[in-house]
């Protein structure tokens, strides 16, 4: 079964099936992306991960407050929001196309105007981010890409995390390089790293969702959380 719509010469629409067979509960899902070399404007592998795992919590997530950081096509937090959660999607400020884009995923799932959208810059603290409301839960998919920006992604994780002690975050990583790490920079900014296998929820092997994607045997899914005393 193809799991791809063609739109234009350059766009298609993904679309992703997530099951839970022991329950007989199923979602689809449909992302519209954009060939373009803009890292956001199409699904990466870790995506499927990280939204298979808001799935397979969907009963807990239900009702919580979520912000997608780097959201981009937002799989995660489409699906966050289609298991009932209140979620923000957020992307680079001066980048309106990515924005766009997550607008095209809330259209696509009938959420237009059930989600909200915002231009967030990674370690930039505009007035309009203290305003924000505390989240429960803080989603990033593959936002530890580029190692210059490892410092500002903490230190916004830092800031939401720290107006609710209760909060976590979930993100999704692809071991790119072994000389790649974040440790130093958890420790730095007093938080607490989980590694959760992806055994735990499916989401060991390839083709996650339907989306033929490639196998997610590099990819690590994390829960981060304010370090207590």
């Amino acid at each position: 079964m193809s799991h791809e719509q063609q739109v234009g010469s350059l766009e298609r629409v993904r679309l992703f099936i997530f099951q839970d067979e022991g329950k007989g509960d199923e979602m689809s899902i449909r992302i519209p992306e954009l060939i373009d070399p803009a890292y956001g404007m199409y699904v990466w592998p870790c995506a499927p991960v990280l939204a298979k795992y808001v799935w397979m919590r969907r009963k807990w997530i239900c009702g919580k407050r979520v912000l997608e950081l780097g959201a981009g096509t937002s799989l995660p937090g489409i699906v966050a929001a289609s298991c009932g959660a209140m979620v923000t999607l957020t992307d680079h400020s001066g980048l309106p196309r990515c924005l766009d884009n997550c607008l095209k995923s809330c259209r696509a799932n009938g959420l237009e105007g059930k989600v909200d959208l915002l231009g967030l810059t990674w370690g930039e603290f505009s007035p309009t981010i203290f305003q924000l409301p505390q989240f429960d839960v803080i989603l990033a998919s593959d936002c530890f890409y580029d190692s210059r920006d490892f410092e500002n992604i903490m230190a916004t994780l830092h800031f939401f995390l720290d107006r609710n002690s209760d909060a976590k975050c979930w993100t999704t990583y692809q071991e790119r390089s072994s000389d790649r790490s974040i440790e130093h920079l958890l420790l730095k900014w007093g938080l607490h790293c989980l590694h959760i296998p992806l055994g735990t929820f499916g989401a060991e092997g390839p083709d996650i969702a339907g989306s033929n994607l490639p196998s997610s045997h590099t990819i690590q899914l994390l829960e981060i959380t304010k370090e207590t005393a």
